[in-house]
């Protein structure tokens, strides 16, 4: 490996599709996460609003979210260090916990949707919210404190697994492909509302959880610098499932509620069900409904809890794995236990889920800056081969500019508008 950039190499020379089985996970999981309950109700709501207007986003953001997961999985797998750890050994110990507070801002807000989400479920099945949450609760910290890494991967997989039914949804909307390649490439520039959903969908797919998750998870998993093709191969195939569920939904509502006066807004679960569910009949459509949305809720809430209680104990130099026991690592599994409870509590006092969400994706749009800057200056002190160098790093700069830029443009001009 030595003597070359391997950012410039391809990657399927260099694996076979057991190795590859092997590796696959972290990319994976971050990316059935990414697509949570926020982002899937951001969809919604850019769908039912817009119609086919934000649909080409959903796949311009495809090689940028690529770019930006590859440089986690390269920093993790080159340094055997989380992201804070970095950061606080690159920049000090404040810049260190300025990214940490940026990391729980968005993993607290992120949690809350989630949950919320999930309250909304229970409440379409006729499930109580304070019931739900304490089966979620529950069955996730026994899932934490029972399991190790690859149980707990292997369990986020097969529950994120059911957002694939968003994929048979849009499908059987059957949308007008005039209509959607027309829609599609009719961009509101100037209007606040239409920037600030486009803030909310960049600050669904790019999110600063993701980043320290997923560098964290190469390390945890075991993965070397042989294994580095593999897991861009997984952050590549990740990228592109989490989009084009977000694709789907958002063709779902737009062919049910998309219109060209944008008074389709979405405000409970219960709603973006019955738009989005038309051509299945009610009650398969709730089913495939509560699948997806739990699934996208369930696997997200595991990511965003997990790297929270990860990060923190990082900084504060405690151990930080699910390979130790509870009581080897006492500050991990008790940051991880708190914030549950606390977010569930939070819920049951009744919280307003679409608002909630997509005001959520704006604020990780705002929080771009922090979050992707430090990525990038930490890529750029790599050792060689692998250090961020050359044309490659220009791209990236100009890819990761553009995406602050335009993000906290955005999601200022939907506020003050």
């Amino acid at each position: 490996m030595k003597g070359s950039d391997l950012s410039h190499r391809p990657l399927l020379p260099y694996l076979g599709w057991r190795h590859f089985i092997a590796v696959a996970g972290p990319g994976i999981v971050v990316m059935l996460a990414d697509t949570d309950a926020g982002s899937i109700i951001t969809a919604a709501q850019s769908g039912a609003e817009w119609g086919y207007q934000l649909l080409l986003l959903q796949f311009v953001l495809v090689p940028i979210l690529y770019i930006v997961q590859e440089l986690t999985v390269r920093l993790g797998l080159v340094t055997r260090k989380g992201h804070a750890e970095l950061i606080h050994n690159h920049f000090g110990k404040a810049w260190a916990w300025l990214s940490v507070a940026t990391l729980v801002l968005s993993c607290v807000g992120a949690l809350l949707s989630e949950l919320s989400g999930l309250a909304g479920v229970g409440l379409l099945m006729g499930v109580p919210t304070p019931v739900t949450m304490s089966l979620i609760v529950v069955a996730l910290i026994a899932m934490a404190y029972k399991g190790s890494y690859l149980v707990v991967e292997r369990i986020a997989i097969v529950v994120g697994a059911f957002e694939f039914v968003f994929l048979f949804v849009a499908w059987q909307a059957h949308p007008e492909l005039t209509a959607l390649a027309s829609g599609s490439v009719d961009i509101a520039w100037r209007d606040p509302k239409y920037l600030y959903l486009v803030a909310a969908n960049i600050g669904a797919v790019i999110m600063p959880w993701m980043v320290f998750y997923q560098q964290s998870s190469v390390i945890e998993k075991g993965l070397s610098l042989d294994d580095l093709p593999a897991a861009r191969l997984d952050t590549a195939f990740g990228a592109l499932v989490t989009q084009l569920i977000m694709a789907a939904v958002l063709i779902a509502t737009a062919a049910t509620l998309g219109n060209a006066t944008h008074s389709g807004s979405l405000d409970t679960v219960q709603q973006i069900s019955q738009a989005i569910t038309p051509y299945l009949g009610e009650t398969t459509g709730k089913l495939l409904f509560c699948l997806g949305l739990s699934g996208a809720a369930v696997v997200a809430t595991i990511v965003v809890t997990l790297t929270a209680a990860r990060t923190l104990s990082e900084v504060l130099g405690t151990k930080h794995s699910l390979e130790h026991e509870p009581h080897e690592a006492p500050w991990f599994y008790g940051i991880y236990t708190v914030t549950l409870i606390a977010g569930a509590l939070i819920i049951v006092s009744g919280v307003n889920l679409v608002r909630l969400s997509v005001g959520v994706q704006v604020m990780n749009a705002l929080l771009l800056p922090i979050v992707l800057g430090f990525l990038y200056l930490l890529a750029r002190r790599l050792p060689e081969p692998y250090r961020l160098q050359g044309a490659y790093a220009g791209i990236v700069a100009i890819v990761i500019a553009s995406t602050v830029i335009f993000g906290v443009y955005s999601g200022l001009s939907g506020l003050w508008g």
